[in-house]
């Protein structure tokens, strides 16, 4: 009689058979090794660095600091925000070259484009967003909404299933003039359809606001190809570039002469050196920009954008479909009959590339997670979500974390 392997070791094999079989398996080695970490399941909150980044900033100090100094803003400085910001909208984003720019931080980033997007919005003019939208989108509309009379609309979504291009038509209203909504949901990973979802709302006659956070450099998007209006995304998830990584902005560019930004700045200035007596926004994206750009800061996501350049963006998706496959079968193996709740989509083509998982005692399970080395991040007030950036992480790695969550839950 053949003996059928208990569950931990046929995932186990499972996942060793996908490493073995995976086209971006060797990506991994690209990445600093995370010493006493078994199982990095956070990267969709902060990705690992990539090998060399400790190099870049060393050349970076030695060279164009050290010995170009203060020549280096005309040797490259100055145009690092829209060449890259060019290269990420290439590679991630579906956007031709100027339409995208790096500076801010996400937050400053929302507000500048909400506010734009508002300006001569008369008293009375509505923003629709979620209501569980991730607290950062929500405090900005709330905030610029009171401040130019406008009416917020909430949106209260299926908290797995996410938004539908239904349910945002259902809410949109002749004075609707902005919408502002999350490509893949913080919490739940559930992927919102952004081509249909922005084709009602321009039907509608508003504006389109993407949250890219956490989609970017994880799933494809042809932001050029379906017409969406402004995005923003931050870099220092699947772009791995660090903690406090600047963001980007994208405008579309038939609406760039449009967009007014508050916060009026030198480097925003038709002519940044003139320091003339009034503010003349300059054309195109430079005029997003406000204060001096943050180059130091632009340095590590370098590294990861010549990897994403390398295996593709469309390979990186497939490869974080296999992942969270696999991840959501070994919670259905090991995790569903302890009373732990799947709060993720099933279908691999409606999530992310995080799982989320709910149990009450998720935050002392987290705890204990993390003083044995597996690291996935806790999100109030009793969920797990298990983070799989797909070039610096392996099935077996995503396997292993799930089985330490079985073993940490309570009897």
């Amino acid at each position: 009689m053949t003996s059928v392997p208990d569950p931990a070791t046929a995932l186990l094999a499972a996942a060793g058979e996908l490493d073995a079989a995976d086209p971006l398996g060797s990506f991994v080695d690209e990445f600093e090794p995370a010493v006493g970490v078994d199982a990095y399941l956070d990267g969709n909150s902060l990705g690992r660095p990539v090998r060399g980044t400790a190099d870049r900033i060393s050349r970076f100090v030695a060279g164009e600091w050290g010995t170009g100094l203060i020549r280096s803003w005309d040797e490259g400085w100055m145009q690092l925000p829209f060449d890259l910001g060019d290269r990420i909208g290439r590679l991630a984003l579906g956007a031709a070259g100027g339409q995208t720019v790096v500076a801010d931080s996400t937050t400053v980033l929302l507000y500048k484009l909400v506010a734009a997007a508002i300006r001569g919005v008369p008293a009375g003019g509505r923003i629709l967003i979620e209501r569980g939208n991730f607290p950062t989108d929500r405090f900005v509309v709330e905030g610029l909404a009171e401040a130019h009379g406008l009416q917020v609309d909430w949106l209260d979504p299926d908290p797995i299933a996410g938004v539908t291009p239904a349910e945002v038509a259902a809410g949109l209203t002749d004075l609707t003039a902005l919408v502002v909504l999350t490509h893949v949901d913080y919490r739940s990973g559930a992927l919102a359809d952004m081509a249909g979802i922005t084709a009602v709302v321009h039907d509608a006659g508003a504006l389109m606001l993407w949250d890219l956070c956490h989609s970017a450099g994880v799933v494809p998007m042809r932001l050029d190809e379906w017409g969406v209006d402004l995005a923003v995304g931050c870099s220092y998830k699947y772009l791995n570039g660090g903690p406090g990584a600047p963001a980007f902005a994208y405008v579309r560019a038939e609406l760039q002469d449009r967009i007014e930004q508050p916060i009026q700045g030198w480097m925003g200035a038709a002519d940044v050196f003139a320091m003339g007596p009034i503010y003349r926004p300059a054309d195109g994206m430079r005029r997003l920009l406000s204060g001096t750009p943050p180059v130091v800061g632009m340095l590590p996501m370098q590294g990861m954008l010549d990897l994403l350049e390398r295996a593709g963006i469309d390979a990186v998706r497939e490869k974080s479909r296999t992942l969270t496959t696999l991840a959501i079968r070994a919670y259905d193996e090991v995790l569903a009959e302890r009373g732990v709740d799947l709060l993720t989509p099933r279908d691999a083509a409606r999530r992310g590339s995080h799982v989320l998982l709910g149990h009450p005692s998720f935050r002392a399970v987290t705890e204990q997670l993390w003083l044995d080395g597996v690291i996935p991040d806790f999100r109030g007030p009793q969920g797990i979500r298990i983070g799989l950036s797909p070039l610096s992480t392996t099935h077996a790695e995503a396997v292993r974390g799930i089985l330490a969550i079985a073993a940490a839950l309570p009897d």
